[in-house]
């Protein structure tokens, strides 16, 4: 049994992918998944599945819940044994499986290992393991489930790491000789997220080693009135350093690669 919580919270079992019903049940078990194997408070859960305005009978609430997910559990996996998998204890409850049957723990291990390989200088493997924690993903993490503050708070951190992967991916693109196969893309991130800084470089980078450098110009001046217009400063000294080397066509930049963003 695999457990998704990088998009709408699902159950993979021999392939299949099965969905959680029940809006409380997805988000009984994606507070689960997170802490898993951990134990979560009763208070914490019921702070997920009902925020501040919890039922007057809270408890007996939320054990008929963990009855129905217990019982959704045995459904989709047509094993009874499953039910043992959501363990009650003294002051609350926990999942016990696998930390590799849960995606984003695959995700964040694949992260891991690409900056190994980048340590090794092995730029393939690097990109190879990004693009398969990359394709993990199937949507915003957690779902409709994303409610409470546990959830909410994963959902964000995680979003953050997609960006930061999706745009080393792009920067060993462009690293390895394949600048004009990422402007598209980048192109795209840059206006789903206009402030993200280091999207605008990296697209003025491809571009620029495209052979395009008027673009890549066009590209921080406009980056530059958004930023005085809208929020009154600056761009950052890396990009007006990016900028002036490419006006004054530096040899360099055909040379120097764009830097990964550093991981503890």
């Amino acid at each position: 049994m695999q457990f998704r919580i990088l998009g709408t919270v699902a159950v993979g079992i021999d392939g299949a992918v099965h969905a959680v019903p029940g809006l409380r049940q997805r988000c009984l078990l994606a507070s689960l998944l997170i802490q898993a194997p951990a134990v979560v408070p009763v208070s914490t859960l019921y702070g997920e599945l009902w925020d501040e305005s919890p039922p007057a009978t809270v408890e007996n609430a939320l054990q008929a819940h963990v009855s129905r997910l217990r019982r959704t559990l045995v459904q989709l996996s047509g094993d009874p044994a499953a039910a043992d998998l959501l363990r009650t204890r003294s002051s609350g409850y926990s999942l016990d499986v696998r930390p590799e049957d849960i995606d984003v723990n695959r995700f964040h291990g694949h992260l891991r290992r690409s900056q190994q390989a980048m340590a090794a200088d092995d730029l393939p493997a690097a990109l190879d393991l990004l693009e398969q924690a990359l394709g993990l993903w199937r949507g915003t993490p957690l779902g409709d489930a994303a409610s409470g503050p546990l959830c909410q708070s994963a959902a964000t951190e995680w979003e953050e790491e997609y960006l930061s992967a999706r745009e080393d991916a792009y920067s060993l693109r462009i690293r390895t000789g394949e600048p004009m196969r990422v402007v598209g893309e980048l192109k795209r991130m840059g206006i789903a997220h206009p402030w993200r800084e280091r999207t605008t470089e990296l697209l003025m980078l491809a571009l620029y080693r495209s052979g395009r450098q008027a673009e890549a110009v066009g590209v921080y001046n406009a980056a530059r009135l958004r930023l005085v217009d809208e929020l009154g400063m600056e761009p950052s000294p890396k990009l007006r350093g990016l900028f002036h080397q490419m006006l004054n066509q530096d040899p360099d930049l055909h040379d120097s690669t764009p830097l990964l963003r550093h991981t503890a």
